[in-house]
């Protein structure tokens, strides 16, 4: 169990029923707002792959995927860890037009992530993409798509606010934009989770861009896959949560890879093997269309709404028993 925050007379504003209902707001106004705002369609999405496909995102690389055997079928199926990659092929074989999209609930469980205020073993999220242009893989792209997400965030904390009036949260909806390299020159002393801490402090929504390659002191701001976000055009979302006074990641988004930026970031993660997967080997064949996309995260965005101190007041999950029992000493229910 990774160390836990109590945040000094912490109460929660909302009662456990009022809670679930406000959940439920909170789910339902964003996901509508979302899809209008970016012409999304909501589609039915896989809980588990077939292992071996190279569909299932391995995020930083080093996480253990939840795997089984089948008592009809040969090989092993894996619970996804995102959809990243499923999404670019289904958006292909769907026949989606730039401009155009899709978002799905994303259910994953990450079974070496450490528990805490901000953390479970299980993971949900709206993930997304949409098609674009080989035009349209730029960084103007990329912001305008976080200025939209940004502004629907605060236009349902404004719906919640107004339901619910002992929330008093804001979002700050002015987006400062920084690259990761240039977060480390701003703060050459920090390492990366405190250079996001000093900035999203000051600042209170910020994008960092750029992640995954190595920056001017030779470590990457934070680990990326190599095979779907292009780290040149990639970028995280994140929030000052004024209750446990910490920098909130709420998504991490980004340019899907082309042929030339996966060749190149699967060289450089050691992981060139991968180019013989049939998704793989899509990209590297143009066969795929280019997107952009990303995962939302649905427990995150409520606790930031409801003003909540830990993920498990607004999501049912397995905790250690000494979190329980802490956490009910300091006044926070877990769901």
């Amino acid at each position: 169990m990774s160390e836990l925050v109590f945040p000094a007379g912490y109460r929660p504003k909302l009662t456990l029923r009022e809670t679930q209902q406000a959940i439920k707001l909170t789910k339902d106004a964003f996901q509508s707002r979302l899809a209008t705002a970016l012409r999304l369609d909501r589609v039915t999405a896989p809980v588990i792959l077939p292992a071996g496909s190279g569909l299932n995102d391995d995020l930083s690389g080093v996480e253990r995927k939840v795997s089984f055997t089948m008592k009809n079928q040969p090989g092993e199926a894996e619970v996804v860890q995102s959809l990243a990659k499923w999404k670019r092929a289904a958006l292909g074989r769907y026949g989606y037009a730039p401009g155009e999209g899709i978002y799905t609930d994303m259910n994953a469980i990450r079974r070496d992530d450490e528990c805490d205020n901000l953390h479970s073993l299980f993971v949900d999220q709206w993930d997304w993409e949409k098609v674009i242009t080989a035009g349209q893989r730029s960084l103007s792209t990329l912001k305008e798509t976080v200025k939209t997400i940004v502004g629907v965030l605060a236009d349902v904390n404004a719906l919640i606010t107004s339901v619910y009036p002992v929330l008093d949260g804001e979002i700050e909806r002015n987006v400062t934009f920084i690259t990761a390299e240039k977060l480390l020159k701003t703060y050459p002393g920090l390492d990366a989770k405190a250079r996001e801490q000093a900035i999203v402090r000051e600042k209170k929504t910020v994008c960092v861009i750029s992640i995954g390659d190595p920056l001017s002191d030779g470590r990457p701001h934070d680990s990326r896959a190599p095979d779907y976000d292009d780290w040149a055009l990639n970028c995280d979302i994140l929030l000052w949560d004024g209750v446990l006074e910490t920098a909130l990641e709420i998504s991490s988004m980004g340019v899907r890879v082309n042929a030339e930026s996966l060749a190149r970031q699967l060289k450089a993660a050691n992981a060139e093997e991968r180019a013989s997967l049939p998704y793989h080997k899509a990209v590297l064949e143009n066969r795929l269309p280019f997107t952009i996309g990303g995962g939302i995260g649905q427990s995150r965005i409520c606790m930031l709404l409801l003003q909540k101190a830990h993920i498990g007041e607004v999501q049912v999950s397995v905790w250690p028993a000494d979190m329980v029992k802490a956490c009910e000493a300091h006044g926070i229910t877990l769901l």
